[in-house]
C-alpha cells in the first residue's frame, strides 16, 4: 500500500510540475533600489488603527456576509474622503469620471481599483482618483470592472480592456479622441494595469504615454521572497493572506486555478510572466514592509533587462498602498508629488 501512496504522490507532484511550469524568477531578486526614508509621525499610528478598524468592520462574519462587509466599509472611506473633484457616472464602460477643477478632458487617466479582485470600487479609491486628476491635469476614468466571486477573473479583465479602448475616443463630454493617456492602478488593479498595456502592445492599439502601478501584485505563483519573509511587517496584506504561507505552493497553485479559473502563471493574471518589452515608461511604487515588494522588484528588474523603461521608487516602512491614506499621511503626499514629477519627465522626453 506504501508504494502505492509514493506512486501517487509522485504523479500528482509530475502533473502539477506538467501544468504550471513555474519558471524560477530569482535571477531578478537582489538588485539595488534607492529607498526613501520615512520619520516616525503620528499620522502613521491613526492609519494602522484605520486598517485595524477594517478588520473589526467584518470581524465574526464568514463567507459573503464578510465579503459584503468589507465592500461596504472600503466604500464608506471613500466616500468620507473631501474631494474637490466633480463626479460623474458613467454606464457603459460603468465606472466613473473624476474631474478636478480646470482639467482638460481630452488628457485622460484610465484607473483600476485595487481589493483582491474581490472588493473595492470607484468610490473606496476616491482618494487617489482625486489626486490623479490634479496632478495629470486629467479627466479620470475610475473603472468598475466585475469583481469575484460573482464573475470570473477575465470579467474583470474584460472590463478594463473595453474601458481602455473606449477611453481612447471617448471622454467625460462625448466622443473626442485622446491627447495623452495614462493608465495607473493599485494592489490587484496594479496587475491588471501591468496586464493590460501588454494587451495594448499586442492588440494593436495606441499605447498609453505612460503606466503607474501602486504595490502592485504582479505573480500569483507567491514564489518571491517577500510573500512570505515580510508577512509580520504588513499590516494590511499580512493578517489575511499570511496564512497562506503554511499551504505548500503547489496546493496554492490548484487552489488559484480553481478559483480566477486561470493558471497562476499566465501573463494576464502574472504579468510578470510575460514578456515585458515594448511597453511604455512605467513607474511603479512600493513599500520594502510590504509582502508584495518582490512583486515589483521582480518586475522592474525583468522589464528592465528586455529593454522596457520601468522604474521602481520604494519607501520605507509603508503600509501596501499607503497612497490611499492622502492627505494624512505625509508619505502618501510625497508619493502623489513623484508621480506628477515622473509624467512631466514622461512628457518633457
Amino acid at each position: 500500500m506504501l508504494w502505492i501512496l509514493l506512486a501517487v504522490v509522485a504523479l500528482i507532484i509530475l502533473i502539477t510540475l506538467l501544468i504550471f511550469r513555474v519558471k524560477d524568477l530569482s535571477e531578478y531578486d537582489g538588485q539595488e533600489w534607492a529607498i526613501r526614508q520615512v520619520a516616525p509621525n503620528p499620522a502613521h499610528d491613526e492609519v494602522i488603527e484605520r486598517i485595524k478598524e477594517m478588520g473589526r468592520a467584518s470581524r465574526g462574519l464568514k463567507g459573503k456576509a464578510r465579503l459584503i462587509a468589507l465592500r461596504n466599509h472600503l466604500d464608506s472611506l471613500g466616500e468620507s474622503v473631501d474631494i474637490e473633484s466633480q463626479l460623474q457616472h458613467q454606464d457603459s464602460p460603468k465606472g466613473e469620471w473624476v474631474m478636478a477643477p480646470g482639467v482638460d478632458p481630452r488628457r485622460r487617466v484610465l484607473y483600476i481599483h485595487g481589493g483582491a479582485w474581490a472588493a473595492g470600487s470607484p468610490r473606496s479609491h476616491r482618494a487617489i482618483t482625486d489626486r490623479f486628476s490634479r496632478l495629470a491635469n486629467a479627466a479620470v476614468f475610475a473603472v468598475d470592472y466585475r469583481l469575484m466571486p460573482e464573475h470570473r477573473f477575465m470579467d474583470g479583465i474584460r472590463d478594463c480592456r473595453q474601458a481602455y479602448a473606449w477611453l481612447l475616443n471617448h471622454g467625460p463630454d462625448g466622443e473626442t479622441a485622446a491627447d495623452f493617456v495614462v493608465v495607473a492602478g493599485d494592489s490587484a488593479g496594479g496587475s491588471h494595469t501591468l496586464s493590460l498595456i501588454a494587451w495594448v502592445r499586442d492588440s494593436g492599439l495606441r499605447q498609453a504615454d505612460a503606466a503607474i502601478a501602486l504595490s502592485p501584485s504582479t505573480d500569483l505563483t507567491l514564489t518571491a521572497p517577500s510573500n512570505r519573509e515580510n508577512i509580520r511587517t504588513d499590516p494590511l496584506l499580512g493578517p489575511v493572506f499570511g496564512g497562506l504561507s503554511k499551504i505548500p505552493l503547489p496546493l496554492l497553485w490548484w487552489g488559484t486555478l480553481a478559483a480566477f479559473r486561470i493558471s497562476p502563471t499566465n501573463p494576464v493574471a502574472s504579468p510578470l510572466r510575460g514578456e515585458l518589452n515594448n511597453l511604455p515608461p512605467t513607474l511603479i511604487h512600493a513599500s520594502t514592509t510590504e509582502m508584495l515588494l518582490d512583486n515589483s522588484t521582480r518586475y522592474a528588474a525583468k522589464a528592465k533587462a528586455q529593454g522596457s523603461p520601468v522604474e521602481l521608487h520604494t519607501w520605507q516602512n509603508m503600509v501596501h498602498v499607503w497612497h490611499i491614506f492622502t492627505p494624512l499621511l505625509p508619505e502618501a503626499n510625497d508619493a502623489f508629488e513623484d508621480i506628477s514629477a515622473f509624467l512631466k519627465r514622461v512628457e518633457h522626453s
